[in-house]
């Protein structure tokens, strides 16, 4: 018998972890290949379903960092551990890791831009070995808005780590500014074989992108993640369809070469 495509299977959460007031982790039972960048279809019967992307990887489980925005989202933060979703995936094209290594990496983040792009910082975070540096560069609107605040203790013993914030008060321990103008300041190794992922807003990947071709990266360097709605996931409604690219099947994960041409 055929495997149903729209079928999705039970998840136990295995933990709900909080980051701020409308974004948490639901850590979710799961034994499979997945790649960072990768999302899932996550539903509740009668609610709906949401693409949520990969935000951490272990043996026995996946990461889901979820923003509370809407019925399906809001549904879900009724959810606690030991209850269960619903998951479809995982669907779409990720970072693969070697992309990346043996060469210098440079990730570049904005907002929630930081989900789909943990995993690969999580990895490198481990095996900085396997690159010849690394340099994160995270931006936020404010302190509160800041996810995976745990995270990035461990990340600063293994790379250099910009957390920066647009607006703070006088007690924060974060820089303030917009992510593009530490850029110039990036002091890389060899310009030519840098690689570069960028994740966040429309307007920070443009601005963002710009910036890293002025200081001389390379565009085929260069990776992005497009953030769209994807519905079924399998390319079938055409919900995500830009030109004759389907986001869910041939990305979310782009180089730049192909990600900057995607305009609707």
């Amino acid at each position: 018998m055929n495997h149903n495509e729209y079928l999705p299977f039970r998840s136990e959460i295995k933990e709900v972890i909080r980051h701020t007031d409308i974004e948490y982790t639901f850590r979710m039972a799961y034994h499979g290949d997945v790649k960072p960048g990768q999302f899932f279809e996550v539903s509740i019967p009668k609610f709906g379903e949401a693409p949520i992307s990969v935000s951490g990887i272990r043996e026995d489980s996946v990461d889901l960092t979820i923003r509370r925005v809407g019925k399906v989202t809001g549904e879900i933060f009724e959810r606690y551990q030991g209850d269960s979703l619903f998951l479809r995936g995982p669907y779409g094209n990720g970072f693969d890791i070697e992309n990346f290594r043996g060469k210098e990496l440079l990730v570049i983040a904005g907002g929630t831009g930081l989900s789909p792009v943990k995993g690969v910082v999580d990895y490198f975070s481990s095996h900085m070995e396997e690159t010849k540096g690394m340099t994160l560069i995270a931006g936020f609107k404010t302190p509160k808005d800041i996810l995976f605040l745990e995270d990035f203790g461990k990340w600063k013993q293994a790379m250099e780590v910009i957390l920066t914030v647009d607006c703070a008060d006088d007690d924060t321990a974060c820089q303030i500014g917009l992510v593009t103008q530490y850029i110039p300041k990036l002091k890389l190794k060899n310009k030519d074989e840098t690689t570069a992922i960028v994740v966040g807003p429309p307007a920070m990947m443009r601005f963002t992108t710009q910036g890293l071709l002025d200081i001389g990266l390379k565009e085929e360097n260069i990776w992005i993640s497009h953030e769209r709605k994807m519905c079924c996931g399998i390319g079938k409604c055409g919900h995500c369809k830009i030109d004759d690219t389907y986001v869910c099947l041939d990305g979310p994960v782009f180089p730049f070469t192909k990600g900057r041409k995607l305009l609707d």
